[in-house]
């Protein structure tokens, strides 16, 4: 490597919580929580054990920032999802599509899943702090975005309209996805066009083609 491509001691030093979040990423989701040596983290990148604790002092702490670190395609999804235009069901369309897109095919997401699952109830606090600073922001937005629509005369004011029954078809196929892997074929343009056509369906208001008015 010639002098001007290597990093400086400062570029190494500023790069290295993220090398060490990264190989923590591989080494939990490998292992588990309990069965990771922080040892083996430092290993995957080349430093020794207590480099690790100079940036993350407990297993604990280094757990908690991986799971923070690793939630960023939820933090691009919630940012950009303010920023979706038109009528409350073509901003309602767009924000299932930004789900898909952003969130069920990344695989640092499904694996931050995977770990909610298997060690949610040692990280308690983790897993709260996440699903107050994301989860619940996503949900408020999608169920406001129903709201509105229940509002403008949009949506029907049915139990359909509700942000977690909206959400959960996306949930399933990234759950689906953890369990079997790339074992199953999996049609997902087939499966977003189903998941559409069900909300779009279950609160759409239905009009009487003769008078446009609303049917019940």
């Amino acid at each position: 490597m010639s002098n001007a491509n290597k990093l400086t001691r400062a570029e190494q030093k500023a790069l290295r919580p993220i090398q060490i979040l990264d190989a923590a990423f591989e080494e939990f989701v490998a292992n588990g929580f309990t069965a990771t040596r922080v040892e083996d983290i430092a290993e995957r990148i080349g430093v020794t054990k207590g480099t690790i604790y100079v940036y993350f002092p407990t297993k604990e702490e280094l757990f908690s920032a991986m799971a923070d670190y690793i939630s960023k395609p939820l933090e691009d999804l919630l940012r950009d999802s303010l920023t979706l235009e038109g009528t409350c069901a073509a901003r309602l369309k767009s924000l299932l599509f930004l789900f898909y897109e952003r969130v069920s095919d990344d695989r640092h997401t499904r694996e931050l899943i995977r770990l909610v699952i298997s060690e949610g109830s040692r990280f308690p606090q983790v897993v709260e702090a996440h699903h107050d600073k994301l989860v619940g922001p996503l949900f408020a937005l999608t169920q406001s975005l129903l709201d509105e629509g229940i509002e403008r005369g949009e949506f029907r004011n049915a139990p359909a309209a509700l942000a977690p029954v909206v959400v959960a078809p996306v949930i399933a196929m990234m759950v689906e996805t953890l369990i079997f892997g790339g074992r199953r074929d999996v049609d997902l343009p087939s499966y977003i066009r189903a998941h559409l056509d069900l909300v779009m369906n279950g609160v759409a208001i239905v009009r009487d083609p003769r008078t446009q008015s609303p049917t019940r």
